[in-house]
């Protein structure tokens, strides 16, 4: 047994030191040419060039505006009525039955028809891709939320507000099937004061607080927000930076109010303020660089007006591709007053967009008034793409 044994120890151990050998090699290899590998990967720029192209796939690409599709519902929002056909008169000589030479007149269409130009739809830049408007119609309900009085956002709770506000957008929904309507809450960010307070601006700032229960709020039925600013003896360049950080927000966009801009020494409430297309130019690009800095869609900005000086100069106003103007009538009284206003103040000086106000008890003050419905608005030349009720 002891030469078989001794045989057999001798087998392992050459067996053991083969083993030993290889995973030496293998241990060589390892260590010098796999960090070489990994050296050149790195030097190359590969490694990194992968982690861009990921992040790259991370990143949500916004499709580009389909400039067709755009074109065709801005036409079908300009709402123009038909052009009115023009004729000619065509002379031609006949000979009646006693052979006598008769001239005969026909008025024919003339061919081709002249080129009638419209105010509507408006020619101005292009939107970058992602753009709201004209493509979904925005329903938002107005307010302060520690106001009753200032619009339908604070005088309900929550629940009742965003149910009544959801019964307006299905209304809408329903009378113009082929534009969307979306909630939206429309929340006064900046209040007009009749007193001076401790910086004499005439305006109050409300707490950051409450305007993040206004998000929260909008989240809860998916819907937009807008912040708006009343500047009383303030200005837009000091206004509208302070609330930068929900401006960077995709679902928040911004409203200016000229009513309570005051250019004089009337204090807010007393006479209807002013904003210049300079003032609004501010607002427009400031937009625009949040928008470009953080690579979002469009910005919608809202412009109130009811009166001929509450916008001046409105030649001037410069639409860009990353903001989409609203010209939002705001005047309150029954049907035909509201209409009159609109014709006069938002029709005849164009922008871009249109937008118009509805109040819930001003509206039906006079014996015999009614609130206007969706339907009635759709009547308008042009169609309002943002309907805020108040």
């Amino acid at each position: 047994m002891l030469p078989f044994l001794n045989s057999s120890i001798k087998s392992t151990r050459k067996s053991a030191l083969l083993w030993f050998f290889v995973l030496l090699l293998f241990a060589l290899f390892l260590f010098f040419l796999i960090p070489e590998l990994l050296s050149e990967k790195i030097t190359n720029g590969e490694l990194k060039e992968f982690v861009k192209i990921k992040e790259k796939k991370d990143i949500q690409t916004i499709p580009p505006l389909d400039k067709v599709a755009y074109d065709r519902k801005m036409s079908e929002l300009a709402n123009n009525p038909p052009d009115k056909i023009v004729y000619e008169t065509i002379k031609t000589i006949e000979t009646d039955k006693d052979g006598k030479q008769v001239t005969k007149t026909t008025k024919v269409p003339l061919s081709p028809q002249p080129q009638v130009s419209h105010l509507w739809p408006v020619r101005t830049v292009y939107p970058n891709g992602g753009a709201i408007l004209p493509f979904s119609r925005i329903v938002a309900y107005y307010g302060n939320l520690y106001s009753k009085k200032m619009g339908a956002l604070g005088e309900y709770s929550e629940e009742e507000m965003l149910q009544r506000l959801m019964i307006e957008v299905k209304k809408w929904q329903e009378a113009d099937p082929e534009t969307p309507a979306i909630p939206a809450l429309h929340y006064i960010a900046v209040v007009a004061q009749s007193s001076a307070g401790e910086d004499g601006k005439y305006r109050t700032r409300m707490p950051y607080s409450e305007i993040d229960k206004v998000i929260e709020m909008a989240q809860k039925i998916n819907a937009l927000v807008f912040l708006d600013i009343q500047i009383g003896f303030s200005n837009l360049e000091a206004e509208v930076p302070l609330l930068e950080k929900y401006l960077k927000m995709p679902q928040v966009h911004l409203g200016i109010d000229p009513e309570f801009s005051m250019k004089g020494s009337e204090r807010p409430g007393r006479v209807v303020g002013t904003l210049d297309a300079s003032d609004i130019n501010f607002a427009i690009n400031y937009l625009a660089k949040i928008v470009k800095e953080n690579s979002l869609t469009p910005k919608i900005l809202v412009v109130h007006r009811y009166t001929q000086k509450m916008v001046t100069n409105y030649k001037e106003i410069k639409p860009v591709p990353e903001v989409e103007i609203v010209i939002h009538m705001d005047g309150w009284g029954e049907a035909a007053k509201k209409i009159n206003t609109y014709k006069q103040f938002i029709y005849k000086e164009p922008v871009q967009f249109t937008g118009f106000k509805l109040f819930y008890k001003n509206d039906i003050l006079d014996p015999g008034a009614t609130l206007m419905t969706p339907h009635d608005l759709l009547k308008l030349s042009p169609q309002p793409i943002y309907i805020q009720y108040q």
